[in-house]
């Protein structure tokens, strides 16, 4: 059963004449449970794919359905059915680990009960409810990334977005947050669409991957069926045979970014 159904989306910014495409027609569908990796370049239309889908940009055309519910006519339903961890940081440094949970249960209307007992179960989870009284200020970015996770699970979401959550991370941390999402993918049943620019973790994590480039999805399916369909031996390879090896003006880092989760990932 589908929990996300993508039909003809496509995107343009600016007026007619000097329109630019940035998601051109695509379809795609996500399956209750899955976890779903979109990888493409930087500029392919992931993040904004991911905008449209979490009702922070408006479509130009085409159908999103999360959850059953139809991202244009009925986002705020669509908004409680998910959660999202930004590639930028989103907490506030002024607060306590503790307060950026209360006001995001808050703002979700989660009763005061239910928001102090999950609070605590997610902040357990993570690790960090010893450090819940300390400014979010004083964190390594690891101990941010993981609070942002039990920020975004904290409503319950039955859909959690990930925009390049791992980037930057060291292979320790990186390894218990995968380990943390699988967990309650298995045990809550939470459906998990990421982006990512390291090849070796999409092919880990995902049970899917779609690659988009140029605004449009290339191929979609299982590692081995990506590798198999563009005859190579990784997952890297097959990324690039289907986008290129070229570094685009707008994507110095992507190569090296790539580069480097293959070393975290084997470095183990």
């Amino acid at each position: 059963m589908s929990i996300i159904s993508v039909k003809n989306l496509t995107k343009k910014f600016g007026n007619k004449e000097n329109a630019v495409l940035a998601v051109d027609d695509i379809s795609f569908e996500v399956e209750k449970g899955e976890i779903f990796a979109f990888l493409g370049p930087n500029g392919a239309g992931k993040s904004t794919t991911i905008k449209m889908l979490t009702t922070i940009l408006s479509v130009t055309s085409g159908t999103l359905v999360l959850d059953g519910n139809d991202v244009k006519k009925n986002p705020n339903e669509v908004r409680h059915s998910f959660g999202i961890v930004f590639q930028d940081p989103s907490l506030d440094d002024e607060l306590t680990a503790y307060e950026n949970m209360e006001f995001h249960g808050v703002l979700y209307g989660v009763p005061k009960k239910v928001r102090r007992e999950r609070i605590e179960q997610l902040m357990q989870f993570v690790e960090l409810w010893d450090r819940k009284d300390s400014l979010v200020k004083e964190f390594s970015g690891g101990m941010k990334r993981r609070l942002e996770i039990a920020r975004g699970l904290l409503h319950h979401p039955k859909i959690l977005f990930l925009d390049e959550p791992t980037l930057g991370l060291d292979p320790q941390t990186r390894n218990h947050m995968w380990d943390y999402l699988r967990e309650l993918n298995k045990t809550e049943g939470i459906t998990v669409f990421f982006t990512t620019h390291y090849m070796e973790e999409a092919e880990k994590i995902a049970g899917r991957i779609a690659i988009i480039d140029h605004g449009k999805i290339i191929m979609s399916g299982t590692s081995e069926e990506l590798k198999k369909n563009t005859e190579t031996k990784t997952l890297e390879e097959a990324f690039l045979k289907l986008t290129g090896k070229d570094i685009r003006k707008d994507e110095a880092g992507t190569i090296d970014r790539m580069r480097m989760g293959r070393r975290m990932w084997t470095r183990k």
